[in-house]
């Protein structure tokens, strides 16, 4: 936990900076909230592991979001922010048209 509050600029800029800046209290408010909403780089993972998947079904594959995601993910998650795009929703992103 302390290196994805470092990662992302939360109390310094070493994990030894942070554990000396911030408060046992506030730390714990940060993993309580790391725990509830996940990483703030999940949503980037997930729209990475998105493009990817529909690239390999475009090519003729059979790979699902999940294939392509980082580190553990439930299912219950994934399918409750999951939505499926076309093709031309990806081209669309890529071409700036999103």
């Amino acid at each position: 936990m302390w290196h994805e509050l470092v990662l992302h600029g939360v109390g310094g800029r070493t994990v030894a900076e942070a554990k000396q800046r911030m408060s046992y209290p506030e730390a714990l408010r940060w993993f309580a909230y790391l725990k509830k909403h996940g990483s703030p780089n999940q949503h980037l993972h997930r729209g990475f592991a998105l493009l990817a998947a529909q690239i390999n079904n475009a090519l003729g594959g059979d790979a699902k979001v999940t294939d392509f995601m980082l580190g553990e993910h439930s299912p219950a998650a994934t399918q409750e922010s999951e939505q499926e795009a076309s093709l031309m929703d990806v081209f669309n992103l890529l071409a700036g048209r999103a």
